[in-house]
This record gives structure tokens, sequence and C-alpha cells, in this order.
């Protein structure tokens, strides 16, 4: 197998002869981690949880991990899902790799479609799974959303969407998924929604491929599956807890498959993050800051603030001496949008991760608009 490196290599070789002349502390916002603690409440319930380190964890979770996240749908999708319809999961890095490969082994000329610019998982797991790949490029015209009337789904396996989307921020609306959801029915393709973004919003609430599956009458799923994570929601992105939903036809099988990969969550783990699923609170917290931060961006840049995830996805012409030229001269690390696509996408775009405190994010974003101000590419 020939994976491409990885974005964050990209930049590493794209700034290593490159000096960084400012005297100001370096800022990173290339990596979507939450650089904010998390919540004690969490960290002491893995930490009174810490001698079940000699207990083998199930495949399939705690039954208490299970309803903690059944119940987390319920409040806020309102959705009711039976128990077969929903796996936990180590994280959902490892379920977009590994799903793909579970489920198309055998299939004759499989084929998969995703998003495109993307995070790089799903190109990955396309290889992986010797698959034949078709990009849904996203841009301004089409404001940064897949069409599900594509030509090419009708030749897809599997077909991966990212809802609200990394990196360019777009949120898909209920209507827009539930045509997601008709085409996977007309094509029959399974469709696999990444939603770990969910929970970062600013004023809507982004619906889930979920609901759309319950508004236009799929009431079993049938082809259709979300992953989400307490990464972000939660800024827990080690507790590695996240779900795969619904299809459970397919789950059935999936989890059998989970057995020998050996993704299990320890049980300390399992714990933490069966409370974190419990409660909602620390979350307005952090959404607090986001917005926050994201007005800030409105303010400094000038910008539209997306309706979700803490990406600003800001077209700065050649994204690559954009790059240089931020970390050079202003000591601010960003992701050239091209490390993030093909062909072509993402090109003329950084991302920028706003995961720092408010005055931290104010001090990079005043760099960021200088450096623009400057720029000649």
């Amino acid at each position: 197998m020939q994976f491409e490196q990885y974005p964050f290599e990209k930049l590493q070789q794209l700034l290593e002869n490159v000096p960084a002349l400012s005297d100001k502390k370096l800022i990173n916002l290339t990596i979507g981690e939450p650089q904010f603690q998390t919540p004690s409440f969490i960290q002491d319930e893995l930490i009174k949880n810490s001698s079940l380190l000699n207990k083998y964890p199930k495949t399939a979770g705690e039954p208490e991990l299970k309803l903690s996240i059944l119940s987390f749908v319920q409040r806020r999708f309102n959705i009711i899902l039976e128990i077969e319809e929903l796996i936990p999961t180590f994280g959902t890095r490892e379920v977009l790799f590994n799903f793909p490969q579970f489920f198309l082994h055998g299939k004759k000329n499989p084929t998969i479609a995703c998003t495109n610019p993307f995070y790089q998982i799903y190109e990955g797991a396309a290889i992986a799974s010797n698959s034949k790949l078709h990009f849904l490029d996203l841009n301004e015209a089409n404001e940064f959303k897949p069409n599900p009337k594509d030509e090419r789904l009708k030749e897809c396996d599997l077909v991966i969407i990212n809802t609200p989307n990394n990196p360019t921020a777009s949120v898909l609306s209920l209507s827009e998924l539930s045509e997601w959801v008709k085409s996977s029915i007309e094509n029959d393709f399974v469709l696999l929604s990444d939603e770990c973004y969910s929970e970062i919003y600013f004023d809507e609430k982004p619906p889930s491929l979920l609901e759309a599956s319950r508004a236009v009458g799929n009431n079993n799923f049938k082809n259709i599956l979300v992953v989400n994570s307490l990464s972000k929601r939660s800024s827990a992105p080690g507790v590695r807890s996240g779900f795969i939903a619904g299809d459970k036809t397919i789950l059935k099988e999936y989890i059998k498959y989970r057995t020998y990969v050996g993704a299990a969550s320890p049980l300390p783990l399992q714990k933490a993050a069966t409370i974190a699923w419990s409660y909602d609170d620390h979350v307005d917290i952090f959404r607090k800051t986001y917005t926050y931060n994201m007005k800030l961006a409105h303010d400094i840049l000038g910008i539209k603030p997306p309706k979700a995830t803490f990406y600003i996805w800001l077209n700065v012409k050649n994204d690559k001496e954009f790059t240089k030229k931020l970390y050079k001269d202003y000591n601010v690390k960003v992701l050239p949008g091209s490390f993030l696509g093909r062909n072509g996408a993402g090109e003329g775009y950084v991302r920028i991760a706003l995961v720092e405190s408010a005055s931290h994010t104010q001090d990079a974003l005043m760099r960021i608009k200088a450096c623009m101000e400057n720029f000649n590419d």
C-alpha cells in the first residue's frame, strides 16, 4: 500500500527551511485539537476507575456506555435507537479507516466516493480496501457542499460525507441530507456521515443524517450510518470515545469484524466516556468560547463566521506562500488547503483552527490580519 503523506508532515517539510523571524511566541492553529482542559468530572471518573486496567474490555462496549450514547442521541437528535443500531468505538478515526475495509471486502470493483477536500483517513481507507475513489469536489460555486445527484454515485458501494465539514465548515441542512438519503436508496450505496463536529455550532443545531433518514420514511436506516465522537464535544480526544450508528443489518456483521480488529476501549476510558456522554452543560461552556472566537474572527478579519466547527476556511489565493510568510514573519502556523485536497481542491485556502483561548485567538488573528495586509502572492 502506498499512502499519501499526512498534511502535517507536508507542513513540516514546507516550513523546515523557513526561519521564524518574529520574536513573538509561536501560535499553532493547524490541528483540530481543543486546547482546553478536559472537564474535571470526566478526569475524576477516569482516575476513580483506574483499577479496572486489570480487566479485558468487551469489543461491543459496556452496557452503561451504550446506554449513555443512546441517551445522547435521543436528547440531541430526538432519535430513539435500538441497542443493535449502535456500536461504541475507540474514537472514530479507526472506524473511518477499517469500516470500508470490512464493508468492501469481496466486492467486485469496490468503489468509494468522498468529499474533497477531506479528512485524509477517507482516502487512506480507499487505498487500504483497494477501491476506486471518486472525489466529490467542494468549492465556492457549490457552497462547499457535495451533490447527491452526481452521476458517479450510481457505481459506488460506499459514500462518505462530512457535515459539519472539515475543513470548509459547511453544514448540510435537513432537506439536503434528506436528498442524500434518497440517493443512497435509489442508487443502493451505503452512506456514511462523519458528524464529529455536530456539537460545535453557534446558533442553529446541525441536523444528523439519522434525522434525515427518519424524515424521508427510512425508519430502519437502510444503507445509513453515522459516526460521532467526544473529542470535540467534550474537549476529550484522549478518551477515544466514539460510535457508529444506523443500519443494524450492517452493524450486526461489523461487530463480528471488530472482535478481530482489537479496537476495544479500556474500561477506565469507557467509564469516563459514559459520564461525558451523559451530560451537556460542559459542552455549552466550550461552545460559548468557540462562539466568541468566531466573533473575533468576524471583527478582525471581516469574514462571515461559519455555522459550525471551529475552523476558518480563509481564501488567501496562494495557500503555501501565505503559510510560509505567516510563519516566517508572524510565527503563526496554519494548514494550506491544498494539503487537504486532491486535483486542485483546497488550493488558495488555509485552514485555521480556532481552538485556543480568546486572548491567544485574538493575538493570532491580529497577526493573520497583518500578514494578509502585507501579502502579495
